[in-house]
């Protein structure tokens, strides 16, 4: 199958890849000349601008294209290029990390030009190229049965599925993405208990390895700890800074909309939130409190 992907970033890039060694033809687009340097050297076409990348898909009977960029505005104002350009009966997937308010409101302006529209809530990360991602699938049913070639040679066994009408795609991948906040806050905060324990000198490395074998809580973010202590056993190497793509946001928004007690991922966007605080106001407000109330001592 023919396919246009615009975004060879991190995760473009490896869903390019995949596609090439899967024997589908793939046109790419991307600002960054390296990332189309290396999808060309695997046998794909890229293209100059995205002018040119549109003309070269609707040489296509079908052209689909495979958006991968950062979800607002960069989207945004791509599928609305997009939608202008492509000849009738496209299909346009917006595979990021897209609002799901936003996809709804994208596929509307998409399908009034008689094209088809596909929002696919991705999972996997980087790991995904050889592990296999996970597709979450809102929009056109029939786009989404014409482009299953696609999905099924790039996912893991069952590792897709339609979910709904548009939007649904998105939605379903932002409550995943939230529930990833509180599992990764519960090992974090696990790992954390050991590693300050004075009583037994323990090897977070071998621990995470062992709960990888039959425990209850073995998973992907397990298996990826195990290596990460393997690799700098105190993280002295990194800064405890996080970051959030925003979905954990949306989520919480979408708990407070629905009225819904969802406390582990709200208190686990706090803490990222808190992570970025070199020296906490709201800390210095307590300790002065309780020095006020109760004589207690405080670090000046």
């Amino acid at each position: 199958m023919k396919i246009g992907i615009v975004g060879l970033g991190k995760m473009g890039g490896n869903i390019a890849r995949k596609l090439l060694i899967k024997n589908h033809e793939v046109v790419g687009f991307d600002v960054d000349k390296k990332a189309l340097n290396e999808i060309k050297k695997l046998g794909g076409v890229v293209t100059d601008s995205l002018g040119e990348f549109i003309e070269r898909l609707n040489t296509h009977k079908n052209p689909v294209v495979w958006v991968m960029l950062p979800s607002g505005k960069i989207t945004n104002g791509t599928l609305m290029l997009l939608k202008d350009k492509l000849k009738k009966g496209s299909i346009i997937i917006d595979a990021g990390n897209s609002n799901y308010k936003d996809s709804i409101e994208n596929s509307e302006k998409v399908k009034s030009k008689n094209l088809n529209w596909l929002d696919i809530g991705t999972s996997g990360g980087v790991l995904g190229f050889e592990r296999g991602y996970c597709f979450m699938v809102g929009g056109d049913e029939e786009a989404y049965t014409y482009i299953l070639p696609i999905l099924k040679d790039l996912s893991k066994k069952d590792g897709y599925e339609y979910i709904g009408k548009s939007g649904s795609g998105h939605f379903v991948k932002m409550i995943h993405n939230g529930i990833e906040y509180g599992m990764m806050q519960a090992y974090a905060e696990g790992f954390e208990i050991l590693e300050k324990n004075s009583k037994y000198e323990l090897d977070l490395s071998k621990i995470a390895n062992l709960w990888q074998n039959g425990s209850i809580i073995e998973s992907l973010l397990l298996d990826i700890s195990k290596d990460i202590f393997k690799e700098d056993p105190k993280l002295e190497n990194i800064k405890g800074y996080v970051e959030d793509s925003g979905e954990g946001r949306w989520t919480v928004e979408e708990a407070i909309s629905e009225r819904v007690s969802s406390p582990v991922i709200t208190m686990a966007l706090m803490q990222r939130f808190r992570s970025r605080q070199e020296e906490s106001f709201s800390d210095k407000v307590i300790a002065k409190m309780r020095k006020e109330f109760g004589g207690h001592s405080v670090k000046s």
